[in-house]
């Protein structure tokens, strides 16, 4: 079990979120988090990624309870959000730097060395944030991501806007993170699910409306394409 999630509820007001959303995936997977805009994907990323408290129910990262030990869950899972807030006037290996610190990695080069190689910064490293394009900026969002070695990648949209080769560079380092880490994508890109995707999770108005591997699809929901399952689950 890699991520664990029970009765998930979050109520904002008078509206409902999440709806006692359950579900559990296994390690080292690449979990396609779907559902259309509202279905509560990115409220409970945000609530695996301790940045927003949850109205009850429970969620846990490799055993670790979020609401429990909030800091020691932080400490292994890497959250890129949809909007990549990154500090624009810095430099990417300044920003490296500043996250490394924030981390308190002990040996900060080696491991910045290693992940600006990793996510293909080399050439872009002694550049300004503000000077990428958004392809490399997603890439910089990744590296910091990642500079902490979680063992647990929540990244919510992380090719939006991107042109097709950059959409394509970024899939491979996902798929080559996922061999190590357990990553939930979230996308409303049915190519990129059946890319990189081991397992596929569908939300709709807060609830849970599917949960099956990719193995599994054509046994569980035979004759259909992705995009089939997904507007026939949503509408």
């Amino acid at each position: 079990m890699s991520i664990k999630v029970e009765q998930l509820t979050k109520v904002y007001g008078k509206q409902k979120a999440l709806d006692a959303l359950t579900f559990e995936t296994k390690a080292h997977t690449i979990v396609g988090f779907l559902g259309p805009n509202g279905a509560g994907k990115s409220t409970t990323m945000k609530i695996l990624a301790s940045l927003l408290p949850s109205t009850s129910g429970t969620c846990a990262i490799r055993g670790i309870s979020v609401q429990e030990n909030t800091l020691q869950a932080k400490k292994i899972v890497g959250f890129l959000p949809e909007n990549n807030p990154l500090y624009q006037d810095m430099y990417v290996r300044e920003l490296l730097e500043f996250e490394a610190e924030t981390h308190r990695i002990k040996d900060k080069k080696a491991r910045i060395d290693q992940v600006i190689q990793q996510t293909g910064l080399t050439a872009e490293q002694h550049k300004k944030v503000a000077q990428l394009s958004k392809g490399y900026k997603q890439r910089v969002g990744l590296a910091c991501c990642i500079i902490h070695d979680p063992e647990v990648l929540i990244l919510d949209e992380p090719t939006t806007g991107l042109d097709p080769n950059q959409i394509m560079e970024i899939r491979s380092l996902i798929k080559e993170l996922g061999r190590e880490k357990t990553v939930l994508l979230s996308t409303h890109l049915m190519q990129e699910v059946e890319a990189i995707c081991d397992e596929i999770i569908i939300l709709n108005h807060g609830q849970l409306k599917a949960h099956f591997s990719m193995e599994a699809m054509a046994t569980r929901f035979p004759g259909q394409s992705l995009e089939e399952i997904f507007v026939r689950l949503t509408k």
